[in-house]
């Protein structure tokens, strides 16, 4: 059999699931913001008042048909420009699904 190029590489930890806490404690806040996206870069504190924790849910491969400019604009920001555009959709739902939220009878008595 012909050898691998490429060595195997053993990793000491899981590659996703656990992050290595150790070695993100020694990060340093340089480290952090000289490595930071330039669209995260200096967000004011109130921009987080309204956080949630999002847990990713199952994706589905689809086709989809967008105007050129806006896929254009979403491909100019980078990598996981379709994360991006997805982020974009979810918020809109969850946005209008509230807005839709039926309000709840009062209760004669």
């Amino acid at each position: 059999m012909p050898k691998s190029s490429k060595p195997a590489s053993r990793k000491a930890s899981p590659s996703q699931g656990r992050a290595n806490l150790a070695r993100l404690r020694r990060v340093s806040d340089a480290d952090i913001a000289r490595t930071s996206p330039p669209e995260l870069r200096n967000i004011p504190d109130e921009f987080w008042q309204n956080a949630r924790i999002v847990v990713p849910v199952s994706k589905q491969a689809i086709s989809i048909r967008l105007d050129t400019d806006v896929i254009e604009w979403f491909r100019a920001t980078g990598p996981k420009y379709q994360t991006r555009i997805n982020a974009v959709l979810r918020s809109y739902v969850t946005q209008i699904s509230e807005r839709q939220k039926p309000a709840r009878k009062k209760r004669a008595g």
